[in-house]
């Protein structure tokens, strides 16, 4: 029966310290975690809890545990105490609040501290729509998605308060899961890195891993760039590409961002010629990875601040389909300007839109919606009226509307040629006259060079001797005379 005694004792002097806690008679203490409270599975955690000087215990808490979680005597100089959780796990996770004591009581419950584990299933993916380069003024929305059936998405922008967002999730046709978290007006505060992560609704303070960093930048109102390849908008799966970014403004580098992309790949400028800056983005053997939309911009030295963007360039990748179009043309393929021309583009395969591509790097592709005659999808591109502008070779190609970026084979090409006959006719009676008129000129020459040798100046002119008379018994030719 002696243990029992202390038992009562200590059962006493607890309901006491819960009552006097209850009271609150001392300010509440300061409570936070170190690293942070955002911990990687398999991490160590710290827990601090700061109080007045003189505690002589800290007491910690944790959320739905009706016991004390632990206890721990203070630090030198006496007003703060340390809990260290060595391996972090899903076990730890919750809310925390601390506590302390001293010789005259006890203090209020601090603030809560919520303890999260990461890493507990694989990363999302986070994305900025149309891209991580906003104007501005502009807005711009940051896509957070996962491949798992995730129902709620957490946004943090890094920084010294590490401020979040968390939204309800949605699933997407093609059974990925995803949320959108809109930013704007866009101000030069919200430049910065940003990470989101994805949880269960039933367990939401166990996080996936952090997605990769994405950078967030402001662009400002200076002189916007051009984007181009020298291939053309339309190329080959297996084709080396560049994308090429100038300006005639002196950029001393140049940013490439894609829509829906997170890279952001920077260049320094080059100088190609007296007045211009350019970067080079070589992207490799072109895939359906490299498929979309494009922009690029400029920047001086190490500002953040980064020029208006580019003009959108689309980068469609052909040759994924296996259908080839036909390409014709009405009336004929050699024309006069002014003339009404059309181009059919026609397949015996579904399709949901033909595009139509002149050689050249300048030449944006024409979009049109097939329609469906007697069981062939064809589109009809009018030219009307034709310009000599319009002359050049030309492919079509079919796309279907689940991915517009990604192409059939090309047609065979077709030439078209824009010939103004009047003047074609005007110059060869030009080139005509021009002949006749040098032959002329040479003539005249000629007869002038004969003349003039006959009359060259002391020459002596002699009249023609008259015929000698005839001997008698002569004769008027032969060698000599009979005898």
């Amino acid at each position: 029966m002696a243990p029992v005694l202390p038992a009562l004792l200590c059962l006493g002097l607890s309901v006491g310290l819960r009552t006097q806690v209850q009271a609150g008679t001392l300010p509440k203490p300061t409570i936070w975690a170190e690293p942070g409270s955002v911990v990687p599975r398999g991490s160590s955690v710290t827990i601090w809890c700061q109080g007045s000087p003189g505690a002589q215990e800290f007491h910690l808490d944790k959320e739905e545990n009706p016991d004390l979680w632990d206890r721990q005597k203070p630090l030198e100089p006496g007003d703060k105490a340390r809990f260290s959780i060595h391996y972090m796990g899903q076990v730890y996770t919750g809310s925390y609040r601390c506590y302390y004591g001293t010789r005259t009581g006890w203090s209020e419950h601090s603030d809560p501290l919520e303890l999260v584990v990461t890493g507990s299933y694989g990363k999302p993916r986070l994305s900025a729509l149309p891209s991580p380069v906003v104007t501005s003024g502009g807005n711009v929305t940051l896509q957070c998605a996962s491949s798992r059936g995730f129902n709620r998405f957490l946004l943090i922008k890094e920084g010294e308060d590490e401020s979040s967002r968390t939204l309800d999730g949605q699933q997407t046709p093609d059974g990925q899961n995803h949320t959108l978290f809109p930013v704007g007006p866009v101000t030069p505060g919200h430049r910065g890195t940003f990470r989101c992560y994805s949880f269960y609704r039933h367990t939401p303070r166990v996080w996936s891993a952090p997605s990769d960093p994405l950078e967030l930048l402001v662009s400002g109102l200076s002189g916007k760039p051009s984007l181009l390849t020298p291939q053309g908008p339309v190329v080959t799966s297996g084709q080396n590409l560049t994308l090429q970014c100038r300006s005639d403004v002196g950029y001393t580098r140049f940013a490439l961002s894609k829509v829906g992309g997170q890279d952001l790949p920077q260049r320094p400028a080059q100088r190609p010629q007296e007045g211009l800056s350019q970067a080079d983005f070589p992207l490799g053997p072109v895939g359906t990875i490299h498929r979309g939309q494009y922009r690029c911009y400029g920047g001086h030295g190490l500002s953040s601040e980064w020029s208006a963007p580019s003009e959108t360039l689309e980068l469609l990748v052909a040759g994924r389909l296996r259908d080839r179009p036909s390409l014709s043309v009405r009336p004929r393929p050699s024309v006069a300007p002014g003339e009404n021309v059309t181009l059919l583009c026609q397949s015996g395969d579904r399709t949901d839109t033909f595009l139509l591509s002149k050689e050249g790097p300048a030449d944006r592709p024409l979009r049109l919606r097939s329609q469906d005659q007697d069981g062939r999808y064809q589109a009809e591109f009018s030219l009307s009226p034709v310009t000599s502008a319009h002359g050049g070779t030309y492919r079509c190609y079919g796309s279907l509307s689940t991915d517009p970026y990604l192409l059939s084979q090309p047609s065979e090409p077709l030439a078209l040629v824009v010939a103004d006959y009047t003047v074609q006719n005007l110059t060869r009676m030009g080139l005509a006259a021009s002949v006749l008129l040098l032959l002329g000129i040479l003539l005249c020459q000629a007869w002038h060079d004969h003349g003039g040798a006959e009359m060259q100046p002391g020459a002596v002119h002699r009249d023609p001797a008259p015929p000698r008379a005839q001997e008698p018994g002569t004769r008027a030719s032969g060698v000599g005379a009979s005898g």
